[in-house]
């Protein structure tokens, strides 16, 4: 697995594309501030930016406003095949989504957490 970036879960995308696009100045590498997802590049590192909204539909779950209840960030990570990797951890982990390819994006995922709660995507290209 290569660890590629931290995602934000935001429920004000537009305002925060903007604030880490024109108030911090980091480097735009995907998205626009009407996208709903964004990458920025700074220092070596990219940083994600997603409507958090999507992030609740595509693992399944349902959209809240209730902070406490809401994921805020996810850890992203490439892998060769989102199958074999699926495959070799399901046995170790709960899976909130199967692999799934999403055409949209132009990968393909599947998600779980860890002890403490996080949520992990796992990608490959498609």
């Amino acid at each position: 697995m290569e660890f590629t970036h931290i995602r934000l879960l935001v429920d004000n995308y537009k305002e925060c594309f903007l604030f880490y696009s024109d108030v911090l100045e980091f480097e735009v590498i995907w998205g626009d501030e009407n996208s709903n997802y964004a990458e920025f590049k700074f220092n070596g590192a990219t940083l994600g930016v997603f409507d958090r909204k999507q992030m609740a539909q595509a693992i399944g779950e349902k959209y809240s406003k209730d902070i406490a209840k809401a994921d805020r960030t996810a850890l992203i990570f490439k892998v060769k095949s989102v199958e074999e990797t699926y495959q070799k951890l399901k046995s170790k982990v709960e899976f909130i989504t199967k692999p799934t390819s999403q055409k949209d994006w132009g990968i393909k995922v599947a998600h779980f957490r860890d002890p403490a709660g996080s949520l992990i995507e796992i990608y490959e290209s498609i």
